[in-house]
């Protein structure tokens, strides 16, 4: 899996989190999800919900998935990125 890390002008890293990448290293993490991924009982589906305004993004039977998706659309600073 290809990491792609961002810099904000205060230094901070921003990036969809991945294990490819130790972070541990530049130091002391603070990890904010800007999804939410939980099982929907009724529908019997995966959903993936934005974290700060819990609007469905996505749905599917499988939870790879929606991480899939996860990584498809959502840039360095966990931004939603729209398809064309």
């Amino acid at each position: 899996m290809k990491a792609t890390l961002s810099f904000d002008d205060r230094g901070r890293v921003l990036c969809l989190y991945t294990d490819a990448v130790d972070l541990r290293t530049l130091g002391r993490l603070t990890v904010s999800r800007a999804t939410d991924i939980q099982f929907h009982n009724a529908t019997q589906q995966w959903l993936v919900r934005s974290a700060s305004t819990g609007r469905r993004l996505f749905s599917d039977s499988s939870r790879e998935a929606c991480l899939a998706w996860e990584r498809e659309h959502l840039g360095p600073g966990g931004e939603l990125i729209e398809s064309p």
